[in-house]
C-alpha cells in the first residue's frame, strides 16, 4: 500500500466528500422545504463523516486515526437514518435516497476496511515515529 501523505489521498474521505456535495446540492435545491432542523442534521452528519476522517489522520497516531474512523462510520449511520426520514417525508425521491444510501454505505465500508488495515498494521503514526527519534 502506498504511503498516504494527506487526508485528501484517503479513498473514504474522497467518497465522503462526494456524499457531502450531493447532500448540499439537494439542500440547495430546496427539497427539504422549511425543515431547518433536518437540514442542519443532514448537513452536519454528512460533513462530520469527512471531517472525522481528516481529523483522525491529522492527529498523527494509528490509535487516534482508528478512533476517528469509527466516529466517521457512526456519522454514516446517523446520515443513513436521516435519509430515511427525508425519504419518508417525501423531501427526496427514491432515486436520490438510493444513490445517497449507496454512497454512504460505500464510505462506511471503505472506512471499515481502513480500520481493519490499521489494526493489523505495524505503522504507529507520524507523531509516534517522531517521538521515537
Amino acid at each position: 500500500m502506498a504511503t498516504i501523505k494527506s487526508f485528501e489521498d484517503i479513498e473514504s474521505w474522497k467518497k465522503a466528500r462526494e456524499v457531502c456535495n450531493l447532500v448540499g446540492k439537494i439542500i440547495d435545491e430546496g427539497k427539504f422545504k422549511n425543515s431547518f432542523r433536518l437540514i442542519k442534521q443532514v448537513e452536519g452528519s454528512s460533513g462530520s463523516v469527512m471531517d472525522n476522517i481528516a481529523e483522525g489522520f491529522e492527529r498523527g497516531t494509528r490509535a487516534e486515526f482508528i478512533q476517528f474512523l469509527g466516529y466517521a462510520k457512526g456519522s454514516c449511520g446517523e446520515l443513513r437514518s436521516q435519509l430515511y426520514r427525508a425519504f419518508d417525508r417525501n423531501f427526496i425521491i427514491e432515486k436520490e435516497f438510493d444513490d445517497l444510501k449507496t454512497l454512504v454505505l460505500q464510505t462506511s465500508g471503505l472506512s471499515q476496511n481502513f480500520i481493519t488495515y490499521l489494526q493489523n498494521s505495524e505503522v504507529a503514526g507520524v507523531r509516534k515515529r517522531a517521538a521515537l527519534k
